[in-house]
């Protein structure tokens, strides 16, 4: 995932967006290579594990990249697709490899597909529904990147505090009503803290949880913004 964010942000920006490359890249670089590195101090990982991640990215961008736009308008497009990102994602968690002992990583991987579900199904909501206004006039490909001024950085600052505290919010109210509802469902004594690693109970929690967050991040978190009046 570290790798997968780092590179295809940088893919996707440099064509649009006037930076040196190579910061760019040194900063792709060391950002998924620290958290490669923290799987492996925390022991979640061994170097197999991480050599294999980072390859498995490299080959999933090369192969994907041609399809990017594609998919892109797909998203848009296709009523169906939110059924896909739903259901795909929930049923690769859910089938994750068991091992002899419990490890954080089935977690871990069911609340990075989640958000990216929800992150997705988030834009195709604000498509949808036209919650996001169309630019007047098409962007440039080449943007100078603007400078960071003191209200520049106050601003962004007020807007990231806001939606937070909204996304956090959203958070410990699905995460708590889902549980709820587990616990009920499988007849679970509520302040039993090992039922959340049983997989019928960990997979749906945390997939429900952080789908919310991705849908709250892209589509009520902005709409938050703009009825503040935070450009």
């Amino acid at each position: 995932a570290a790798t997968a964010i780092a590179f295809t942000l940088l893919i996707s920006t440099m064509d649009r967006y006037q930076y040196p490359f190579v910061l760019g890249l040194v900063m792709a670089v060391v950002f998924s290579t620290l958290v490669c590195l923290s799987r492996l101090y925390t022991g979640m990982h061994t170097v197999l594990d991480v050599l294999g991640g980072v390859l498995i990215t490299a080959l999933l961008i090369v192969l994907t990249y041609p399809a990017w736009t594609f998919i892109d308008r797909l998203d848009s497009a296709s009523p169906l697709f939110p059924v896909c990102v739903i259901v795909v994602p929930f049923f690769l968690c859910y089938n994750y490899p068991v091992s002899d002992y419990y490890s954080p990583t089935r977690a871990d991987t069911t609340t990075i597909l989640a958000a990216g579900a929800g992150v997705t199904i988030g834009f195709w909501i604000n498509h949808s529904f036209q919650l996001v206004s169309q630019p007047a006039e098409p962007l440039p490909v080449i943007q100078n990147i603007p400078p960071l001024t003191t209200d520049m950085f106050i601003l962004g600052l007020t807007k990231f505090a806001v939606g937070i505290v909204l996304i956090l919010l959203v958070r410990q109210l699905v995460q708590n009503l889902s549980l709820q509802v587990l616990y009920s469902w499988f007849k679970v004594v509520t302040r039993n803290k090992e039922a959340r690693r049983r997989l019928e109970i960990e997979v749906p929690y945390k997939f429900v949880t952080y789908t919310s967050v991705g849908i709250c991040a892209t589509t009520f978190v902005p709409m938050l913004h703009r009825f503040l009046g935070l450009p």
